[in-house]
């Protein structure tokens, strides 16, 4: 997971004039609007105060993502109950502060619940925004290759690829190390070309979760009306993990000392792609992830639970793509492997792809190559080191030619003699145990 290749993709960009949501959530003026509870909205604002003290309509309906209405309909009614001291007047709207009654039952929500962000949308509309946004996804030889222009891939690869995409289901990537299963599953989102809302926080048994992460959520900005303020615009979510899963990111997630949940991986993935990279190196045990999964991949629902037990279901509307250099057969069993209904072997590079490889990287890089360089990289990648060609060792090689040409302060050339020096670095020697 610490490849260059997964911190460089760069998803396709998506031009704002042309983009229009698959859902659009409208702006709520009532409170009754919502779909959340009112005591809710109140203790948020509430909360809010307690943190920021002196507050406005205007300021509150910002930070909280609620319309200006909404706002001063909770303003009204506890002002009424004397839970404000007001302290003057900007631009037509109220400056106000809590009141010492107000002071009390801000602590008391403060001391079970300190969430003081956007306002949550509830759990019914968060799943009905999940069904509403399905991808839609149409590709061919043509358009996939240009889609992977920054990849070599071979026609058979391709031909694999764009149906396991356009069926939308699980896709397991399998083969040796280093031919490019994690360079192209970290590049499958590029084959959406369309926005998607996320909500800040989602409300279920009054406890939030707050779904929206900029880490895999982009925000985009796009030419449509107004939305309801409470969900995010973005491209669609590629969430990537490797050896670091482990059992309770696939949990909701309580942070003790704030009382708010955080939502699991794949409720951030819903509506894009899961990427599990090396699958079977994690320090969860493949069979607890795959009897974790197999109702999700099966039933596309997923059940979570809340800390006193209470649970509930969301949709499981994503595309997971599992990557691994093991044997599949030796990882998963068949009712598994069944559910996974598209499985692509990455196979070895051949020479023609190699070179391709090759000059690629020498033109990326923008160096000056001898002739028969790639050629004679080849041989020693397989005759002389007696191993099978891999899509990284043109430029894992290379970026140590790099190193050596900085250390030893000379311009950087791709000779014979370099390459062999590097991979006499790169590859390891058989070493031979003598008795003493």
């Amino acid at each position: 997971m610490a490849r260059k290749d997964i911190m460089e993709v760069n998803l396709k960009k998506t031009s704002s004039e042309s983009v229009r949501p698959l859902f659009t959530p409208e702006v709520s003026d009532s409170l009754s609007g919502l779909d959340i509870p009112d005591t809710l909205v109140e203790d948020l604002i509430l909360r809010r105060l307690y943190t920021t003290g002196t507050n406005s309509l205007k300021a509150l309906s910002q930070a909280l993502k609620l319309s200006y209405s909404v706002v001063q309909e909770i303003f009204e009614r506890l002002r009424k109950e004397q839970f404000f001291e007001i302290k003057g007047m900007q631009d037509r709207d109220y400056i106000f502060t809590l009141s010492g009654k107000g002071q009390e039952f801000a602590r008391k929500s403060y001391e079970m619940c300190r969430y003081v962000g956007p306002a949550p949308v509830s759990l019914d509309a968060y799943r009905n925004a999940v069904m509403a946004q399905k991808g839609k996804v149409s590709v061919n030889r043509s358009s996939l290759r240009s889609l992977f222009s920054d990849l070599v891939l071979t026609d058979n690869l391709l031909d694999q690829l764009g149906p396991a995409l356009n069926s939308q289901n699980s896709i397991f990537l399998y083969g040796s190390t280093g031919n490019g299963k994690t360079s192209l599953a970290s590049r499958m989102a590029r084959i959406y070309d369309d926005v998607i809302a996320v909500p800040y926080a989602v409300e279920f048994d009054r406890q939030i979760i707050v779904v929206y992460d900029p880490v895999f959520h982009e925000r985009v900005d796009t030419a449509v009306q107004a939305i309801d303020p409470r969900w995010v615009l973005c491209r669609r979510p590629c969430v990537i993990v490797g050896g670091e899963l482990t059992a309770n990111m696939l949990e909701l997630k309580m942070d003790e000392s704030t009382g708010v949940y955080a939502a699991p991986l794949q409720m951030k993935a819903n509506n894009g792609m899961f990427v599990i990279d090396d699958f079977g190196r994690q320090i969860l045990s493949p069979e607890y992830l795959l009897n974790r999964w197999i109702v999700p991949l099966d039933r596309r629902v997923d059940y979570l639970s809340l800390t006193y037990g209470v649970k509930f279901e969301i949709p499981f509307q994503e595309t997971v793509v599992f990557s691994t250099n093991f044997d599949p057969s030796k990882l998963a069993d068949e009712a598994f492997l069944r559910r996974i209904q598209n499985k692509i072997y990455v196979e070895p590079v051949g020479p023609e792809v190699f070179d391709q490889i090759f000059i690629r990287v020498v033109e990326n890089k923008n160096l000056k190559s001898e002739p028969g360089s790639s050629k004679f990289l080849r041989n020693l990648c397989s005759e002389l080191m007696g191993r099978e060609l891999r899509a990284c060792y043109p430029d894992d090689i290379i970026t140590i030619i790099e190193a050596i040409s900085a250390y030893e302060e000379v311009p950087v050339l791709i000779s014979k003699d370099n390459l062999k020096r590097a991979a006499d670095i790169y590859f390891t020697q058989t070493l031979t145990v003598t008795d003493t």
